[in-house]
């Protein structure tokens, strides 16, 4: 399995498109915050506007997606004359269809949505990214022509909204944020995309720790696998990442170790070796720095949250056919 798909199933990711935003100029829709695993996106198909992120306008053109991996508050704005005008909602079998309050033509058509993480794997990887992560898929004629495909696909998709429709908009709402992740071109302006470096050492360097995070990785070993100094190596891997590389070996061991938590019945211990730590105190430790848990803890909420939820809040079994 490549490392991108590796980090999406690790991270146990549900897509879900919340609303598709036809709207004319001079409108303003606030964007609510989701729940504390909710990662909002949004997706601009055709028009421009500007996002709102923490009281700082960031501009998006056709072809942009923009992943808020912070969540919260924020505010989608169109250009227009005239003060600011509100939206209209018409919920529909799968989402709702925002439109400008006041009508006229639309200038931009914007689909909006909110991927749901797992608390281990996937908060560590959406931490790790900028708030907001913005790339154009437009910028190389490969994935401008992807998105053109997926685009028309979802237009044709929402345009039917019927059964099966949540389940396919979800698939495609997946495609994108591997589009996303697969990307080199986020905008400088908000940080970097480990996920997809430009400079092929590094990515190779960031393949290999994926595939064996427990190995005895050391920035001398990797340095001379790659040729180089070691300052050149250290140079290297945080102007390509925005990150030194020890914090991300420790995130890389951290994200395959919370998948090991919740999928295998490896004891802590034989978990922390698997990822290279040599003591369970010290990988319990670092897990819950970057988690709030400790692996244990983390074990025994994620079990619980596979209970029905009778089981969960200790009621008796409801009757068959209640």
């Amino acid at each position: 399995m490549d490392e991108i798909s590796q980090l999406l199933r690790m991270a146990r990711l549900e897509a879900t498109l919340d609303k598709r935003c036809l709207l004319a100029g001079s409108t303003e829709m606030d964007v609510a915050s989701g729940g504390p695993r909710d990662i909002p996106f949004h997706v601009l198909l055709e028009g421009e506007c500007d996002l709102e992120v923490g009281g700082t306008l960031h501009h998006m053109t056709a072809g942009d997606v923009v992943v808020i991996p912070s969540g919260g508050r924020h505010r989608i704005i169109t250009a227009g004359a005239g003060s600011a005008g509100s939206i209209a909602e018409r919920p529909g079998a799968t989402f709702s269809l925002t439109t400008s309050a006041a009508g006229g033509q639309p200038v931009i058509d914007l689909f909006c949505g909110h991927y749901t993480i797992g608390a281990g794997a996937g908060a560590i990887l959406f931490g790790s990214l900028p708030t907001p992560t913005q790339v154009s898929l437009f910028r190389s004629e490969d994935s401008r022509a992807e998105l053109t495909r997926l685009s028309e696909s979802m237009r044709a998709e929402a345009d039917r909204d019927g059964p099966g429709s949540a389940a396919i908009m979800s698939a495609f709402c997946t495609v994108l944020i591997a589009m996303v992740l697969r990307t080199s071109t986020a905008s400088s302006a908000h940080g970097r995309i480990w996920t997809a470096v430009a400079d092929s050492s590094m990515s190779a360097t960031i393949q290999e720790v994926l595939a064996r995070p427990g190995d005895r990785w050391t920035i001398e070993r990797l340095s001379t696998r790659t040729s180089m100094s070691r300052a050149t190596f250290i140079r290297r891997f945080h102007a390509a990442t925005g990150m030194t590389f020890g914090q991300f070996l420790t995130r890389a061991r951290l994200m395959t170790a919370a998948d090991l938590l919740a999928g295998s019945d490896l004891a802590v211990a034989a978990v922390a070796a698997a990822v290279g730590y040599r003591s369970e105190s010290a990988f319990s430790r670092a897990f819950r720095s970057e988690t709030g848990r400790t692996p244990a803890r983390f074990r025994r909420a994620h079990q619980e949250s596979l209970l029905p939820g009778w089981r969960r809040s200790g009621q008796p079994r409801p009757a068959q056919g209640s």
